[in-house]
């Protein structure tokens, strides 16, 4: 009678324990990097897909769209001239960080002073990898309005009778905008959030207008340290041109950091469902060890960046020993 127990223990125990061998010793898949000896293909070249990574047809130009229905902002929407237009790796759009006085921002003193302690990895104020201090890198929430300033791909957005909601395809975040008449919490029982304190009504049939407050000045504005103070306020127009275009205008009010207003405009499309891009720390510090000479995912036209390789990073961060997996480390080599 024992040994019906005794011999299915045994083989279940012998399993368990030649489980992890075999899959160590299992083949490694390659890791995939760009090929840096491949033609640059034309951004209206490029497939789209969904969610599924199912190919998404390119509508027809002289398409025409259906009229933009009342008090409505709901659907999946990405930007109109594709999703690498969302990308601003170099900054908000209208306002790369390049050199270009046309592109300078109206920094009052302690705005320039406050953008040069940050430390991007891009931008003119770049610097290497082990001195940046991007508190998205080490995924801190990426904060508002940054979410809509940096890898804005897929955002959907649902509508109740008290709420906008918006879902953000990148860092699968969302966003709360009272519509219930309510004002912003009180100073005194008021503190700082990651996406901050929104309040949003229809200024017309076609036109939703909301107003941001309270955002942890922990964040930064975009990719290249636009900073902000607590005083910001940042207001959104979102404005349906029709059923298939939506307008959206961020405007940057913050008098400590600049001396006037700025805005970010932006034209969306109606979308299909996407792909999520969630912060994961292995994966955002993979994306930065590409091999010296090749090319990052994603930024193929960006200016030959000052990369570290990964044994020096290692000298200055030793945590990355653990956070890279050896699959990674190997490719990296």
């Amino acid at each position: 009678m024992l040994n019906r127990f005794v011999i299915p223990a045994v083989v279940l125990a012998a399993s368990m324990f030649s489980l992890p061998a075999r899959t160590q010793n299992a083949p490694r898949t390659p890791f995939p990097v760009p090929d840096p000896n491949a033609p640059p293909v034309a951004q209206n070249q490029e497939k789209h897909v969904d969610g599924w990574y199912k190919e998404v047809p390119v509508p027809p130009k002289d398409q025409k769209s259906a009229l933009a229905p009342r008090h409505d902002l709901s659907g999946i929407w990405e930007p109109a001239a594709g999703w690498r237009d969302g990308v601003q790796f170099l900054g908000a759009k209208e306002y790369p960080s390049d050199g270009k006085p046309q592109h300078e921002l109206p920094f009052t003193p302690l705005g320039e002073k406050t953008w040069k302690s940050h430390k991007p990895g891009f931008g003119t104020t770049e610097v290497p990898i082990a001195l940046n201090n991007d508190p998205f890198d080490t995924c801190d929430p990426i904060g508002f309005p940054r979410i809509e300033l940096f890898n804005l791909r897929a955002l959907q957005i649902l509508q109740t009778e008290k709420q906008v909601l918006i879902f953000y395809q990148n860092d699968r975040t969302f966003r709360s905008i009272w519509t219930d008449g309510r004002g912003f919490p009180p100073d005194d029982i008021s503190e700082p959030r990651w996406y901050g304190y929104s309040i949003g009504k229809w200024e017309d049939d076609t036109t939703f207008v909301v107003e941001t407050t309270g955002v942890d000045e922990r964040t930064w504005i975009d990719n290249v340290g636009r900073p902000h103070s607590s005083d910001l306020r940042v207001e959104e127009r979102f404005h349906r041109v029709n059923h298939n275009i939506l307008e959206l205008t961020l405007t940057i009010i913050d008098p400590k950091m600049y001396t006037k207003p700025w805005n970010a405009p932006w034209k969306i499309r109606h979308s299909m469902p996407a792909e999520k891009h969630p912060c994961a720390a292995r994966s955002s510090v993979i994306f930065r060890y590409v091999p010296k000479g090749l090319v990052e995912i994603g930024v193929e036209r960006a200016p030959a960046q000052k990369r570290m390789d990964l044994a020096e990073y290692e000298a200055a961060q030793p945590f990355l020993r653990t956070a890279v997996p050896p699959l990674y480390r190997d490719a990296l080599k």
